[in-house]
């Protein structure tokens, strides 16, 4: 390495890689001035000046003195090289990261040289765990420990070439015997780390191109390289992908750094943490505001970060920052990748598919895809729990935000695009379900499985698009998937998901002025509150609503609907009489409005009625006659809805045969039901019919079968998180007990009772 001024600064522009004319652009000094300082004919120049050039050149701080110096007075002050390559202070606070360590430090018993890289997002604490393995690690190799910051996401990493030359200087190379060329310094450097035994850590890599040239194998080594990059080229006998910490290990590094005021305020730390996205380098920021303004509370602290639109910059402490960590990996994305990363954040909802990404950035789904695979691999995105999903960190979603916000002011194109592919798309799907359900396949699904695998996945996102069109007075949107999604909602999804829709479908249709489709989704509404959510008497009181609408509109149908929801909130209520007289006034509407279905429907409920009166008998013959008039095709129904109205009416049938004491009228009715239950995907109805099911076989003395019912009822029950898991766990507490297992008979009654309890 040249030792005045001039020849310094042309080995640092050689090893960038930059001509004279390159440098000048980048530094702002001239091309003439640079040539002059090169060939010693300038005084030695100002500090601004030797900055500007340092800049451009991407030099270490130790590299920048250097230059400093050698401009003052001539000469390059040496200093000790071994120092270059110290690892930087430990941080005594870290946590969460003991696994991690523990695998490391398995691997560096290994008789062999070894690689390890620790890859993940911005800020997830990859060098701090790096540093720590460092000084655990450092005695078991005694040939030394070398850490090298190879600035992986600077304008110019670090060249090879400087690391190697560093690392032969520290290994006790005079600096006079260094090889000129770049080829023998790597033969040298093979050949002297080939006999030791050595802990190389390589922080920040830009790309395995960067670090290839420096795996040189030793005795028994151990190379521990950290990236934001997956690296997925090297060869790596492991690789510790960092995510963040859990919520309380995040609170507890809070405390570690703030003190006891986290511990007052536990609720509040928590919030924190969770407004933090549990993020290490956004937890010690949070840390050290609070240690730095010792009269805050951690409630103040939390009402600040709970702004998205001020989060990031309140994640700020002296010179660190959560956007700068994120802008550093934004930089060095091509076009299209910066373009997609940014208006994903457009996406409602908690994961995206490579569809609705093609979407949002308008480009076709295998391109988005390759791009999604892009900015997982610079971490930042990262690959959701359902294969074929990616996901955000929360913090990296606000920044993504704000880089749509800055460059492209009118980013509202792009969510208001992928909220109508969104509302659209879940219309289609809701098309293969009810009465005249489509049997062709649209664009993105093929069938109805596809259809609910679709609008399942997609909740949070649809639902997320809903609510913003609602607020942006997308009504007629609105309303049109409000309407979709009424047969779906029959046995699908949550009763708080339907309040949601209805709610926003009764908005809509007020704010287009339609009389009657206020009356279609007030009825709606009152249906989800009395049959979901069992609240009859909010569903009572909303009926007067939905049935004024529909008299205001002249709608029969819709009257009708209004009286059978009337009488299906009066049979939750106990009040069973003027049930079976509100249903009978709903069958004369239906009649009255030519809906043969909706006659089918209020009979249905007369049945239902009729058991609830005890007169089980008379409820088996009405069933039995609708099963007859389903199966004969005279409703003209689809498919999936002929096969869904089977297992309900079935499963109505086997309930008042159960109440008979008919056992095996039962089983052979609930082993019916499930056939068409499964078939038609209806997990209300299924849940219903393998409980009645496993009754039956409880009572003709088949407890083990029974049992295994029993558990598919609960597992189907525990997933919609539906009342009927009740029924379900008390039935099988008794086969337990059968079985002679009353542990697990106690477990189910325990759980039954805490269901009951949180019903109140």
């Amino acid at each position: 390495m040249g030792t005045t001024f001039g020849g310094l600064l042309r080995e640092y522009r050689q090893r960038a890689r930059l001509t004279q004319e390159e440098l000048a652009e980048g530094s702002g000094v001239s091309v003439r001035a640079i040539s002059d300082m090169e060939r010693g004919r300038a005084k030695g120049p100002q500090r601004r000046t030797v900055e500007a050039l340092a800049g451009v050149l991407s030099l270490s701080d130790e590299e920048l003195r250097q230059l400093a110096s050698a401009a003052k007075d001539g000469r390059v002050r040496k200093q000790p090289t071994i120092a270059q390559c110290a690892l930087p202070p430990d941080i005594a606070d870290l946590t969460g990261r003991e696994r991690a360590l523990e695998v490391v430090a398995g691997i560096a018993d290994r008789a062999e040289t070894s690689v390890v890289v620790v890859h993940g997002p911005p800020g997830a604490g990859k060098t701090s765990l790096a540093v720590r393995a460092g000084y655990r690690l450092a005695d078991r190799f005694p040939d030394g420990c070398f850490f090298f910051n190879l600035r992986g996401m600077d304008a110019r990493p670090l060249h090879p070439a400087e690391v190697v030359h560093r690392m032969l200087l520290a290994l006790g190379v005079e600096e006079s015997r260094v090889p000129s060329s770049e080829a023998e310094r790597s033969d040298l450097y093979r050949e002297l780390l080939r006999d030791r035994s050595t802990l190389v850590v390589l922080d920040n890599a830009a790309d395995e191109a960067q670090v290839r040239p420096l795996l040189a194998t030793g005795k028994r080594s151990l190379v521990l390289v950290t990236s934001r990059q997956v690296l997925g080229g090297l060869e790596a006998v492991a690789r510790l992908a960092l995510d963040v910490l859990g919520p309380a290990e995040s609170v507890d590094l809070l405390a570690a750094i703030a003190g006891t005021r986290v511990a007052a305020e536990p609720e509040e730390a928590a919030r924190v943490a969770k407004l933090c996205g549990h993020l290490p380098l956004a937890l010690r920021i949070a840390g050290n505001r609070l240690a730095s303004r010792p009269k805050w509370t951690v409630a103040h602290l939390a009402g600040q970060l709970a702004d998205e639109r001020r989060r990031l910059t309140a994640l700020t402490a002296g010179d660190l920052q959560v956007r700068t960590a994120f802008e550093m990996s934004y930089r060095q994305l091509g076009g299209k990748a910066a373009l997609l990363f940014r208006r994903l954040s457009a996406v409602p909802g908690a994961s995206f598919t490579p569809e609705l990404a093609a979407v949002a950035a308008g480009m076709d789904r295998f391109e988005a895809e390759d791009t999604l695979e892009e900015l997982v691999d610079v971490s930042l995105l990262d690959t959701a729990e359902t294969p074929g999903r990616y996901v955000f960190h929360d913090l990296v979603r606000v920044f993504a935000g704000e880089r749509l916000t800055e460059e492209e002011p009118d980013h509202e194109d792009t969510r208001t695009r992928v909220v109508r592919h969104l509302l659209s798309t879940a219309v289609a799907a809701a098309g293969f379900y009810g009465p005249d359900a489509r049997d062709t396949p649209t664009e993105l699904l093929a069938d109805k499985e596809d259809a609910d695998a679709w609008l399942v996945a997609e909740t949070p996102g649809w639902l997320g698009a809903l609510r913003w069109a609602s607020a942006r007075g997308l009504h007629r949107e609105v309303l049109d998937l409000a309407t979709a999604m009424h047969w779906y909602s029959d046995q699908r999804g949550r009763g708080e998901t339907w309040v949601e829709v209805f709610t926003a479908g009764v908005a809509a249709a007020r704010a287009l002025g339609s009389v009657r489709d206020e009356a279609v989704q007030l009825n709606f509404l009152t249906w989800t509150l009395c049959v979901l959510l069992r609240r009859p008497a909010d569903a009572l009181a909303l009926h007067e609503e939905a049935w004024t609408a529909a008299v205001a509109c002249g709608d029969v149908r819709e009257q009708a609907w209004a009286m059978h929801y009337r009488a299906a909130s009066e049979m939750h209520s106990g009040e069973l009489e003027s049930a079976l007289s509100s249903a009978g006034r709903a069958r004369v509407l239906f009649r009255a409005a030519d809906y043969p279905l909706g006659e089918q429907i209020s009979l249905s409920c007369m049945g239902l009625v009729l058991h609830g009166l005890r007169r089980y008998e008379e409820a088996v013959d009405v069933h039995r006659k609708l099963i007859d008039g389903v199966r004969s095709g005279v409703l003209n129904l689809s498919a999936v809805m002929t096969t869904e109205m089977l297992g309900s009416l079935l499963v109505r049938t086997a309930n008042s045969l159960a109440e008979l004491g008919r056992w095996p009228e039962v089983l052979e009715t609930a082993t019916e039901a499930v056939e068409h239950s499964v078939a038609a995907t209806a997990p209300n109805t299924t849940s219903d019919a393998r409980t009645l099911r496993g009754l039956a076989l409880h009572r003709l003395g088949e407890p083990v079968e029974a049992r295994t019912e029993l558990l598919a009822a609960v597992a189907v029950a525990t997933q919609q998180r539906h009342r009927r898991l009740v029924h379900a766990l008390e039935v099988l507490a008794e086969v337990h007990d059968e079985l002679g297992d009353p542990a697990a008979g106690g477990e189910c009654r325990t759980r039954a009772a805490e269901l009951r309890s949180s019903d109140r």
